[in-house]
């Protein structure tokens, strides 16, 4: 999975959560966002994984 498709399937989860939780705003989003991101940088580092090997993983839990 490359970087677009991992970008293109957070906007579609981030769509999909803001329609079922109508109190969530854009600035909600992006704070999930930053932490997704955070919590991958951690295990790429934890791991010695790519950003992609960390994707393919928790692809596959």
């Amino acid at each position: 999975m490359n970087t677009t498709e991992l970008k293109g399937t957070w906007e579609e989860q981030k769509g999909k959560l803001k329609q079922k939780f109508a109190s969530l705003t854009d600035n909600d989003a992006l704070l999930l966002e930053g932490k997704k991101e955070e919590v991958i940088g951690k295990l790429q580092k934890k791991l010695g994984k790519t950003k992609d090997e960390i994707h393919h993983i928790i692809k596959n839990l």
